[in-house]
C-alpha cells in the first residue's frame, strides 16, 4: 500500500480505511472519567516508514511504547462532527521498536460531548454519546495493525475532563490497567477527512512577571498576557496533595482574583500528586483563557516551575504593523494574541467562559484582519464548510458554527438567520478569494451564498428588511451588537434593525453579483445586480432624507452606507457633512458595535476626513481603542466598557477580556495608513493597490505582511506635512498606485508621478505632501 489518498474531494482528503471505530467498555458516560483502549502487537524491527492514520469520537492523544505521538493538541479538532470528522497522520517509525511495542490511545469528551451553550440549559453528548478511537499503523506493504474488538481498554487517572469545566488528574492512578474489553460502534467511515488546517499547536511558554499570596494562603500568578490555553507546572511533595488551579482574565481594584465573568465554566484543574519525585502537570483534554492563575495547594507540596502555555491554530504571525505610538503598537499585538487565542480550531467569540462559540458576525468582521496577521486560508476555508453544514433548509446561516442548537433545537431555538452574522458565508469567501486568489472557496460556497441571500429577501418579500423583534424568531437579527450609546441621560443615535439589515442585505447581493462574475455564472450576476439596484434604491426611498441626513444619524448607518456606495451622488455632499458633524458631536468617540466599527475608519479615509479618523483613533477615553490598552489590556475586549476608568469590572454576565472582532481596525492599519491593500482584480497579491493615507502623529509607520510570493514591506514618515513612503514588493507582485486627493507633489524613484504608475517587484521610494484640513 503506498501513502497517497485513496479519495479527493476538493481538497477533503479521505482514505480507505482497515480499522474500525471502537468504544471503551470502561468508559462510564459524559463527565466520568476518560479512558484507554490499547493494544499490543509485534514488529519485526525493519527500520521501514510506518504511518499511524488516526481519528475518535471525542478528543484523543496516542502513546506508543509509552511515548506520545505527535505534538498537536486537541485532536481530532472540532467540526461539525455529524458531517465531517478529522484524521491525523503520524510518521511513527522511529518509536516501533523490534519485538512487542504497545499502542494506547485515550479518550476524553472533548466538544464530542462536553456539554456546550451557557446555564441550565447547556448541551452534553451533543454529537453522540459514545467516546471511541479508529486507527490504521500502515506499511508499505498494507496495514500492519488497526482497531477492532480485540484492543483493550480501562479508565485513565482523568478523573473528569470537559470543555468548560477542565480537568481532574490523579497522578496515583497512572499505571494503566487494562480492565475491560472494547466494543465495535456504528459508524460511517466516510465522515473521516484528513484535518484540513494547521493542527493547534503549544506557543512559546510564559513565565510568571510577579506573584503574590492572597488572605487565604492561595499563591496568584500574573503571566503578563492574556491567552488562550493552559498552565503548566512542576510540583513536588508528599503523596495525596491536591493541587488546584484556577483562572482569571483580570484583577478587581485592589487585585483580588476575579473571574466572574466565566459564569457556569469551572475552567479549572485539580492535580493530585503521586509523590514520585518531581511532577509535572498540564491539562490533556481541555483550554482556558486567562492572564492569572490562582493556585492552591492542599497537603505539602511546593511549585519549583510554572508557566502559561498559549495554542493557537495560527500560531506564526504574517502580518506586523508598527508606529510612534506605543499605544497603538499595543493595539496591535493584543488583536494578534486576541486572533491565537480564539483561533484554536474554530473562530470563537471567547475562550474562557461558557461559550468558545464560532460566532460568525465576529468572524465576518475580523477575516480580512485575520489574513493580514496571519495565514488563516485553511482555517477559515474548514470553518466555512462548518458553517454550510449547519445551514437551515430554508438558507438561514446559524449563528455560530460547529452549531450545538441545529441538533438540539429544543434547547435553543432560533438560532439561525441574523443579517451581519449569516453574512459570513457570503462575505469570507470572498476575502480569502482577494487575498490568496482562492476562486475554489467560492465555487464551494456558492450555493449556500445563493440560499443565504435569498433567506434575507425572504425575511420581508422584499428589499427593504423587517427583522423581528423576537429572539429566536425567523430573520430576528443582533443589528449593530453592543453600538454604545453615550451618556445614558442623552443617549446618541443608534442604528435601527431594519437599516442594519438593509444594509447587509445589500453589501452580500452585491458581494455575490461580483463572485457569480468571479466564476462566469453570468445569469447570476445579472440576477444578482438587479436585486442589488433594488436594494439600493430602496434603502435611498426609505432611510436618506431629502436633506440628505440618515434616518438614524448615527456612526454606523453613514460608515457602512458610504463605504458600500449606498449614498445617491445627490445626497453625497450633505450626507458628507452629516457623518462629519456625528462624529464631532460624539466628541470623537466611537458610536459604532460589531458590525459598524470595521467600517467607520475606513468610511471616514474614503471620504477624506482624514482628521477625524485621526481623532476617533487616537482618543483615549471610553468608547475607543486605546481606552482598553490604557487600562492595560493585553487582548481585545468584548465591550467598549468593559472595565470603568477606576478598575471596576462590568457587569460580569457578559463581559469578555478576550473577543478580537473590534481588532479588525487593523485592516484598516495595514490598507489605509500603511497603504498596501490586494486587489480583486489580481487576487492573491498579484497586484497590490498602493493609496497610503499617512495619519502623522503616528510618524513613522512601518508594515509587512508575507504572502505566497514573499514579503510585502510599506512604511513611511512626515517631515511636516511632506511624507516619504518606502515600500518594497517580492517577485511576482506589481504595484499600482494612483496619485488621490491626499497625494501632492509625488515624485517615484525621483520621477514626477501626475497619473496611475505601475510599479514593479523591487523597492520604491514616494514622496508626496499632505493637504491641510
Amino acid at each position: 500500500m503506498n501513502f497517497q489518498p485513496a479519495a479527493i474531494d476538493g481538497n477533503l482528503v479521505s482514505r480507505a480505511w482497515s480499522g474500525e471505530m471502537i468504544a471503551p467498555l470502561s468508559d462510564r458516560g459524559q463527565g466520568t472519567a476518560a479512558s484507554f483502549v490499547s493494544k499490543t502487537f509485534d514488529h519485526d524491527g525493519t527500520g521501514l516508514p510506518i504511518e499511524l492514520f488516526i481519528s475518535a469520537l471525542g478528543l484523543y492523544r496516542c502513546f506508543i511504547n509509552g511515548t506520545r505521538v505527535g505534538n498537536d493538541v486537541l485532536t481530532p479538532g472540532w467540526t461539525n462532527y455529524d458531517a465531517r470528522i478529522a484524521y491525523q497522520r503520524y510518521d511513527i517509525s522511529k518509536l516501533l521498536r523490534p519485538g512487542p511495542n504497545r499502542i494506547e490511545i485515550w479518550l476524553a469528551d472533548g466538544w464530542y460531548r462536553s456539554p456546550i451553550m451557557w446555564g441550565a440549559k447547556a448541551i452534553p453528548n451533543c454529537w453522540g454519546d459514545r467516546i471511541g478511537a479508529i486507527a490504521d499503523l500502515v506499511g508499505t506493504s498494507g496495514p500492519l495493525l488497526s482497531t477492532d474488538t480485540t484492543w483493550q481498554s480501562g479508565p485513565l487517572p482523568i478523573l473528569k475532563s470537559g470543555i468548560y469545566f477542565g480537568e481532574i488528574y490523579d497522578a496515583r492512578l497512572e499505571t494503566a490497567a487494562e480492565t475491560h474489553g472494547t466494543e465495535r460502534l456504528p459508524f460511517d467511515k466516510g465522515l473521516l477527512v484528513a484535518h484540513e488546517t494547521a493542527a493547534v499547536r503549544e506557543l512559546q511558554p510564559l513565565a510568571p512577571i510577579g506573584s503574590w499570596t492572597d488572605h487565604e494562603g492561595r499563591t496568584i500568578y500574573d503571566f503578563g498576557q492574556n491567552v488562550g490555553g493552559y498552565v503548566r507546572y512542576t510540583v513536588h511533595g508528599v503523596a495525596g496533595t491536591e493541587v488546584r488551579v484556577e483562572h482569571s482574565e483580570v484583577l478587581g481594584p485592589d487585585r483580588h482574583f476575579d473571574n466572574r465573568n466565566y459564569r457556569a465554566a469551572a475552567a479549572h484543574t485539580l492535580y493530585t500528586l503521586s509523590g514520585d519525585g518531581d511532577e509535572t502537570y498540564a491539562p490533556h483534554f481541555t483550554f482556558h483563557g486567562f492572564r492569572y492563575a490562582r493556585v492552591t495547594i492542599n497537603g505539602d507540596a511546593e511549585i519549583l516551575e510554572i508557566a502559561s502555555i498559549p495554542i493557537s491554530s495560527v500560531p506564526e504571525p504574517a502580518g506586523g504593523f508598527t508606529s510612534g505610538n506605543p499605544l497603538v503598537n499595543r493595539l496591535v499585538e493584543n488583536t494578534i494574541w486576541s486572533q491565537r487565542a480564539n483561533f484554536i480550531e474554530v473562530p470563537t467569540d471567547c475562550p474562557q467562559r461558557d461559550e468558545r462559540l464560532g460566532w460568525t458576525g465576529d468572524a465576518q468582521v475580523f477575516a480580512g484582519t485575520a489574513c493580514w496577521l496571519s495565514d488563516s486560508q485553511s482555517f477559515l476555508k474548514k470553518y466555512l464548510r462548518d458553517v454550510m453544514a449547519d445551514q437551515r433548509e430554508d438558507g438561514a446561516v446559524s449563528h455560530f458554527s460547529p452549531d450545538p442548537t441545529r441538533l438540539h433545537p429544543g434547547n435553543f431555538p432560533g438560532y439561525a438567520g441574523s443579517t451581519g452574522w449569516g453574512d459570513a458565508i457570503v462575505v469570507i469567501p470572498w476575502v480569502l478569494y482577494t487575498h490568496y486568489g482562492d476562486r475554489s472557496v467560492l465555487s464551494e460556497c456558492l450555493g449556500s451564498m445563493v440560499r443565504w441571500v435569498d433567506f434575507v429577501w425572504s425575511i420581508s418579500n422584499g428589499p427593504i428588511v423587517h427583522p423581528p423583534s423576537q429572539w429566536g424568531a425567523r430573520g430576528f437579527t443582533f443589528g449593530d451588537w453592543l453600538q454604545p450609546v453615550g451618556d445614558n441621560r442623552k443617549p446618541r443615535p443608534t442604528i435601527a434593525d431594519d437599516c442594519a439589515a438593509t444594509l447587509y442585505h445589500f453589501i452580500s447581493t452585491d458581494l455575490l453579483a461580483k463572485i457569480a462574475g468571479v466564476l462566469g455564472e453570468q445569469a447570476l450576476e445579472e440576477q444578482m445586480k438587479g436585486r442589488a439596484d433594488k436594494i439600493r434604491l430602496a434603502f435611498a426611498n426609505e432611510f436618506i432624507t431629502p436633506a440628505g441626513r440618515l434616518a438614524h444619524n448615527d456612526q454606523t448607518s453613514y460608515a457602512l452606507a458610504f463605504l458600500y456606495d449606498l449614498i445617491p451622488g445627490e445626497h453625497h455632499a450633505a450626507a458628507r457633512r452629516h457623518f462629519r458633524q456625528v462624529v464631532i458631536d460624539a466628541d470623537y468617540k466611537i458610536g459604532t458595535g460589531f458590525i459598524g466599527t470595521p467600517a467607520l475608519l475606513p468610511a471616514l479615509t474614503k471620504l477624506g476626513m482624514d482628521d477625524l479618523a485621526e481623532k476617533v483613533f487616537l482618543q483615549e477615553d471610553v468608547p475607543g481603542w486605546l481606552y482598553q490598552v490604557s487600562k492595560g489590556a493585553t487582548t481585545i475586549w468584548e465591550r467598549w466598557d468593559s472595565m470603568a476608568p477606576d478598575g471596576t469590572i462590568y457587569e460580569p454576565d457578559m463581559n469578555s477580556y478576550n473577543h478580537y472582532a473590534y481588532g479588525a481596525v487593523c485592516q484598516w492599519l495595514f490598507e489605509c495608513v500603511a497603504g498596501i491593500s490586494p486587489s480583486p482584480a489580481a487576487p492573491g497579491f498579484a497586484e497590490v493597490i498602493i493609496d497610503p493615507a499617512p495619519i502623522p502623529s503616528l510618524s513613522p509607520v512601518s508594515a509587512y505582511h508575507d504572502i505566497s510570493q514573499g514579503r510585502i514591506e510599506a512604511g513611511w514618515h512626515c517631515t511636516g506635512s511632506e511624507v516619504t513612503y518606502a515600500l518594497t514588493l517580492p517577485e511576482g507582485c506589481v504595484g499600482r498606485f494612483r496619485p488621490g486627493r491626499r497625494h501632492r507633489n509625488v515624485s517615484l524613484n525621483g520621477e514626477p508621478v501626475i497619473e496611475e504608475a505601475v510599479l514593479p517587484p523591487g523597492t520604491h521610494r514616494l514622496v508626496f505632501s499632505l493637504p491641510d484640513y
